[in-house]
């Protein structure tokens, strides 16, 4: 298929510095694919809330990535955003904001995100009605699954079908849930969810060991990435932190403490980020890092993007997209 007039336009336009770079990153990630690998991509920040989901769904739908890392927050809020987006309120001059001011969205229920503020009742609350049932089910039953499986279990009931603000094919979380990709989570607990769900558990009403943990998510993504990775499997990063820090180990740990001296290193590295360069960052640090850490080979094809993550990553899905 010939490019579209989005790709055309980066492809003239998009000729040096973090520009160059997207085109670059952009093109050696097509090539993964045509030459077989697999991709996983890694969200942190609040790129559901950032609506993401508008191109992203459709990359998933492509089969244009094959695995997914993701914060508790990105798991949770894009079904918020499907459920509750007419609730969701705009706050553009967010940098203006007095404390008070703040105290009064808090007041209002409204938890912000830089200029965009999620609705309480109509997002959280409306999720906790439904995903305590689930639970519960699976906790009476002796059932343990991730946290991604539970809320697969949710949206492909249909529980949630009568509160659709969005058209459902800008929802990541659904198409994942229909083609059951693979999603890990780390650090769950350190979500709205993650934190309700503790809530049960200390009031008795949950087994803590219903929700399976890091530690399982880390053994089920190393026989993934053993099964999958015989083209290669690249790794591009949204943002920095646990999403990505926490994947992207799995390599060096199958080689260096499983002590399986086949198992390829990652195929492909990009990482879009607004963090700089800096003393002991990790999401600020250069990919040769990673090649002392046995995460990436020395010819592994490495990519920076030092922008903003909203307005690179839908550049870069277009034009695997083709638009």
């Amino acid at each position: 298929m010939s490019k579209g007039p989005i790709s055309q336009f980066v492809e003239k336009y998009y000729l040096h510095f973090n520009a160059a770079a997207l085109v670059d990153a952009a093109k050696a990630y097509e090539k993964q694919l045509q030459d077989g690998a697999k991709m996983m991509v890694t969200l942190a920040g609040a790129m559901s809330t950032a609506e993401l989901g508008k191109i992203f769904a459709e990359m998933i739908r492509q089969d244009k990535v094959q695995i997914i890392s993701c914060t508790g927050a990105n798991l949770e809020e894009d079904i918020m955003n499907l459920v509750a987006h007419s609730h969701y309120e705009r706050v553009p001059n967010y940098r203006d904001l007095t404390p008070q001011q703040e105290w009064d969205l808090l007041e209002r229920g409204l938890n912000r995100v830089t200029d965009t503020c999620i609705p309480e009742h109509e997002a959280f609350r409306r999720l906790q009605k439904h995903i305590h049932k689930i639970w519960k089910d699976a906790d009476d039953k002796g059932e343990r699954y991730f946290p991604h499986e539970f809320m697969y279990k949710m949206l492909l009931s249909g529980v949630l079908e009568e509160y659709y603000e969005i058209d459902l094919k800008d929802s990541w979380m659904y198409a994942a849930a229909e083609k059951n990709l693979p999603i890990i989570v780390p650090g769950w607990e350190d979500s709205t969810m993650g934190n309700i769900f503790a809530s049960y558990v200390i009031k008795g009403e949950l087994k803590a060991s219903t929700m399976k943990s890091g530690i399982e998510y880390m053994t089920f993504l190393a026989d993934w990435y053993t099964k999958n990775s015989s083209n290669g499997v690249g790794f591009f990063q949204i943002g920095g932190g646990i999403a990505g820090d926490f994947p992207i180990c799995v390599v060096p740990m199958l080689y260096q403490d499983m002590e399986m001296h086949d198992v390829p290193f990652w195929s492909y590295f990009c990482q879009i980020s607004d963090s700089t360069t800096s003393y002991g960052s990790y999401s600020g640090a250069v990919p040769n890092e990673k090649i002392t850490w046995g995460k990436l080979d020395i010819n592994t094809p490495k990519f920076i993007i030092e922008s903003d993550a909203t307005i690179v990553a839908p550049l870069i899905f277009a034009y695997l997209l083709d638009l």
